[in-house]
């Protein structure tokens, strides 16, 4: 069974095996986390993901989905894209928040990562409501066979890690 942590901090500071991009489709860069993991990662991040656009995904990626690339200068081995549904767009579709957490698992189980960390997927500029994405990605997690032993919830401020962690009490 997998062990959920939380952690307020930083996601392009953690040392896990996978740090999860809560990605735009286009899987160029934006703002928020995926700037951030852009800009701390460096060029390769960018280059992997330019590569991506050429093959597999011309259209970009979409939502609920998830590819790995290269992790550049994280200190990680990998950074895993998924792109988080906008509230407003999704109508509150739960199924497609829940199937970035699904099959960012998935691909971490590919690539044999023992230790994921994830964002607030669409908490952001997405505007999910922080309480609800806290509760559908604490249960996906939960719900979803995994051979990932840890996965950390990496939360930037004090209200992203109240509203995560009080899902396990």
């Amino acid at each position: 069974m997998v062990t959920i942590t939380f952690v307020r901090g930083n996601i392009t500071q953690q040392h896990v095996d996978a740090v999860v991009n809560a990605a735009n489709s286009s899987l160029l860069g934006g703002g928020g986390v995926d700037g951030a993991i852009h800009r701390a990662g460096g060029p390769a991040i960018l280059n992997a993901c330019r590569d991506l656009r050429a093959s597999h995904y011309g259209k970009g990626l979409p939502t609920g989905k998830a590819v790995a690339t290269t992790a550049g200068d994280l200190p990680a081995d990998w950074v895993i894209h998924t792109v988080g549904p906008v509230f407003q767009v999704s109508g509150g579709d739960e199924s497609l928040l829940a199937s970035c957490y699904r099959e960012s698992l998935r691909v971490a189980d590919e690539l044999g990562a023992k230790t994921v960390a994830f964002p607030a997927i669409s908490t952001g500029v997405y505007r999910w409501p922080m309480e609800d994405a806290a509760r559908i990605a604490v249960d996906t997690v939960r719900q979803t066979e995994t051979a990932v032993e840890e996965v950390r919830f990496v939360l930037f401020d004090e209200r992203a890690y109240e509203a995560f962690a009080s899902q396990m009490r």
